[in-house]
């Protein structure tokens, strides 16, 4: 603790980001002829470099075929192998936390924080209910991954992936862990589907996020995982905040209030003037309301100049995962000193000016901002710095 014009503020150690891992249907590469097919992180670098999508038709049930990014069998079968009867959910999960727990191997005090929106939610159509519930998924991941501590679970919509680093970061520097795994999944379902369907929120073609002709978002499939501690490394979180403002069950606030709170309050823990970044990671679901609002927030905080980008049109949306997975890029991005573009954007669609990413660009960069938001009024930011050139 220190005095502050005589009032007492508790100070924490900064926390950073280590390892890291994600998995989707952009699919792998291999590194060399002799080596096998692997799925990872940097395979997936070049995939974006290429400006790839992993978004094409997909039948996702209700016997509908949509644009999605989805894993299909030929895909699957390069999967690390878990139980015969392991959902692919589980699979995805235990391919993207693997190398990270291999790296970094868990402790006694190590915590699992995993994040996802419905789990193996598909269950429910076999009547296996009890199988279905979250703490019976992360007691399983848990097991496979060698984590003594009883795993924490958050499923709050689509923040939760952004918001379980969140939740790691502030666990660690109250003292209740050494260290933290953050994993974050979901699939797509026929229930999931539903009920993105229910909000006429899906887009028939690819999605095109911030764009004049956007129609809704493209669902997507990944897994996403990174290793948390007080121990320096190549990332430093500087700042994060969530702020639920209630405004709607699914609807997004038109002021886009708990957003600006949100990324305020980053930037007040982050000690720095919210300006000084080098680029956002939107939310950016391609939806009507979702990114009126961002566009509206991020005007209110001036930062209506800085480079923006939602990597929805590579990935599609992959809900629980997807604060996650987008923080991983946006620290390759400051890895490589490399802008990735929106995929799908050609023309403004939103009432308030953006500085949207329409090329790939490569700048010096130390810092970014990553928001996101979801169902029920949650809204999500976080600040992260480069601490060393790693390029």
């Amino acid at each position: 603790m220190e005095k502050k014009g005589g009032v007492v503020v508790m100070m924490f150690d900064p926390i950073y980001i280590h390892g890291k891992n994600f998995v989707t249907p952009m699919g792998g590469i291999r590194h060399s002829a002799a080596e096998p097919f692997v799925i990872d992180w940097l395979c997936h670098w070049s995939t974006l470099l290429m400006g790839r999508s992993s978004i094409f038709m997909n039948d996702v049930g209700r016997d509908m075929l949509i644009h999605a990014s989805k894993f299909d069998v030929d895909e699957a079968q390069y999967l690390l192998p878990l139980a015969e009867d392991s959902t692919l959910l589980e699979q995805l999960l235990y391919n993207a936390a693997k190398p990270v727990v291999d790296k970094h191997v868990p402790s006694a005090r190590t915590a699992l924080v995993l994040a996802t929106t419905k789990g193996n939610v598909s269950f429910l159509e076999e009547g296996r209910t009890a199988d279905a519930q979250l703490p019976v998924l992360a007691k399983k991941m848990a097991k496979v991954l060698g984590i003594q501590t009883e795993p924490i679970i958050v499923s709050q919509a689509c923040v939760s992936g952004l918001l379980a680093l969140s939740v790691a970061k502030r666990l660690i520097q109250m003292g209740q862990y050494d260290d933290a795994v953050v994993l974050a999944g979901d699939t797509i379902s026929e229930f999931v589907l539903a009920g993105f369907e229910a909000f006429q929120a899906v887009s028939r073609d690819p999605c095109r996020p911030f764009d004049k002709d956007r129609a809704g978002l493209s669902l997507g499939e990944a897994a996403a995982c990174v290793y948390v501690s007080k121990e320096k490394g190549e990332f430093k979180i500087l700042g994060e905040a969530a702020i639920n403002d209630a405004h709607h069950i699914s609807g997004p606030s038109r002021t886009g209030e708990g957003l600006v709170q949100s990324v305020l309050r980053a930037g007040k823990e982050a000690n720095i003037d919210i300006k000084d970044i080098d680029f956002i990671s939107a939310h950016g679901t391609a939806t009507l309301y979702n990114d009126e609002m961002e566009a509206i927030a991020f005007n209110r905080l001036g930062l209506q100049n800085v480079p923006l980008h939602s990597l929805k049109g590579y990935f599609g949306h992959t809900l629980g995962a997807a604060g996650l997975l987008e923080t991983i890029v946006g620290m390759m991005c400051l890895q490589f000193e490399t802008l990735i573009p929106t995929k799908g954007f050609e023309t403004l669609g939103v009432s308030q000016p953006l500085n949207i990413i329409q090329q790939t660009d490569y700048v010096k960069m130390t810092r970014f901002l990553k928001t996101a938001s979801g169902f029920g009024g949650t809204n999500a930011a976080m600040i992260i710095e480069k601490t060393i050139d790693l390029a």
